[in-house]
């Protein structure tokens, strides 16, 4: 996160977090990197429903929260999350709802009209909108929006949903897979980006990313390093200025855009 600190966006390591993160959460690590959104906070942080939709939020969020502590509100609701509501005619096996027996780190968060899970289980992110109408011990059901990406949306939520089935009935070990070049992709962005909102330049942004042997041996102007540096930052730029708003949709599939 950018802040007075020169050298505080060097190391990579602090950055590998990011590697995990699905679509909202990087979303929200490049929100809470615009300048724009900082002074918004700074506003109304003691009032945060106002100017949050502007921002695509039901309420602000602390921007010196990382992905790992924040819970932005978004709204509308990413395409990742699922909403859960009694079921009106259940089977005589239906699953019971038990709020606490879903596994993982939980959060919970009320809207003004409805109550907002999170659930993180190695790695992988679940976050269910519950219905007000809903009890625990009641037989439940699971809902997505309608469109024309319906099945698109359903495929983005079906592999955590049954990740998180299996884990509570089977107690299933789960694992997480390696990082893909997409999310190595979203690292470097977003390392570069805090370089430039630090001051440093282009060139110094290549020395800390690729290191300084390499950046003494090919940064010239149109040289293939300088292009790659400067594409990062337009990337980071463009993604902090509002393109974040398309990594909410489709969960994972949407974060390469």
């Amino acid at each position: 996160m950018a802040d007075s600190s020169a050298v505080h966006w060097h190391p990579s390591a602090a950055y590998l977090y990011v590697l995990h993160l699905d679509g909202p959460e990087l979303a929200w690590e490049y929100l809470r990197r615009n300048p724009e959104y900082h002074r918004a906070w700074q506003r109304h942080r003691r009032q945060p429903q106002h100017e949050a939709l502007l921002w695509g939020l039901r309420l602000l969020e602390d921007p010196m929260r990382d992905a790992r502590d924040a819970h932005p509100d978004w709204f509308p609701d990413p395409s990742s999350v699922v909403q859960v509501y009694p079921d009106a005619d259940p089977t005589a096996d239906a699953l019971l709802f038990e709020l606490w027996r879903f596994p993982g780190r939980k959060h919970l968060m009320h809207d003004g009209k409805r109550l907002v899970l999170t659930t993180q289980l190695v790695g992988r992110m679940l976050r269910m909108a519950i219905s007000p109408a809903l009890e625990d011990g009641m037989a439940y059901v699971y809902a997505v929006r309608a469109g024309c990406q319906l099945r698109e949306r359903w495929r983005a939520i079906e592999a955590e949903l049954a990740m998180f089935d299996a884990a509570k009935v089977n107690c299933t070990a789960i694992t997480t897979g390696r990082p893909g070049r997409t999310s190595m992709l979203h690292m470097r962005t977003l390392q570069a980006l805090d370089g430039t909102l630090a001051g440093a330049s282009q060139r110094g942004v290549a020395e800390v990313l690729f290191g300084i042997t390499a950046v003494t041996e090919r940064w010239y102007d149109d040289g293939d390093l300088r292009a790659q540096v400067r594409r990062l930052i337009r990337r980071g730029q463009t993604l902090t200025g509002g393109g974040y708003r398309r990594l909410l949709q489709l969960g994972r599939a949407a974060q390469g855009r």
